[in-house]
């Protein structure tokens, strides 16, 4: 089987490089790239950690879809079988080399993000736009001395937020994020969603309010392109759909 794999060149430039391989039965992509850089180059850049898609940090773009190369196999992958279909953006629709996804693995770093070297990308930008969203629990009084009960339902809608790694697919997956540099993204806007249904915070409206600017909440164009590459299945448009037709609701009452 052939892999395209981005590199990096002095200057700026890029090239795509062509590697065979043989891969065994249930072989990731992630596996498959620790091969080609111990059989072919030492000197191929890539990121993993956990390899068990809890980490977030192997997510690229594998067959221009944003995939955790750990989770993604690659014979599942050729054969057509995890597909994902997105509202197409430019850097899925360039067509600067010619594969073969029936019989080839592309493997690119994640778009709308600084490439650093191969597939690295620098993601100092997706986490200042999560910065924004003040990532952190505000209770609504005097912390508790004893553990706050919450209702079953209430944990159910929390988890579906809460669920996610950060890993950025769903920034690099969206149209928005590519055109708007000020967008704060899909990741960012679920989780400050997340933080406003919490029945331990205040429940003030604060917390939409942060993100009631053009480009937070209003900046969403609702491709779902988020929610289709996310690996834990969050649903960022949801929040975002939610978050406006409250803020509607409230700006109608005042």
């Amino acid at each position: 089987m052939r892999f395209r794999v981005y590199r990096t060149e002095t200057g700026g430039d890029h090239r795509y490089d062509t590697f065979e391989l043989d891969p065994p039965s249930g072989m990731t992509v992630l596996g498959a790239l620790f091969e080609i850089q111990e059989r072919y180059d030492e000197s191929l850049a890539f990121r993993y950690s956990c390899r068990g898609a809890v980490c977030g940090t192997c997510a690229m773009l594998i067959n221009r879809i944003p995939r955790l190369a750990c989770r993604t196999q690659v014979h599942a992958l050729v054969k057509g079988e995890e597909p994902i279909h997105l509202d197409s953006f430019l850097a899925i629709e360039q067509k600067e080399i010619d594969w073969d996804p029936s019989t080839e693995v592309l493997v690119e770093p994640m778009p709308h993000l600084p490439v650093i070297r191969d597939l690295v990308v620098d993601m100092d930008h997706f986490f200042t736009c999560y910065r924004q969203t003040d990532p952190v629990f505000r209770a609504a009084g005097p912390l508790p001395e004893e553990e706050q009960p919450m209702a079953q339902k209430e944990v159910e809608a929390l988890e579906i937020y809460t669920a996610c790694i950060l890993c950025g697919a769903c920034f690099a997956a969206c149209p928005v994020n590519g055109q708007n540099l000020r967008y704060w993204g899909p990741a960012a806007l679920a989780k400050l969603y997340r933080f406003h249904i919490d029945p331990r915070e205040a429940g003030d409206g604060s917390r939409l309010a942060t993100a009631d600017v053009p480009d937070g909440w209003w900046a969403c164009e609702f491709h779902g392109n988020c929610h289709r590459v996310c690996p834990k299945y969050v649903p960022p448009n949801v929040a975002i759909g939610k978050a406006e037709r409250e803020l509607r609701e409230r700006k109608k009452e005042s």
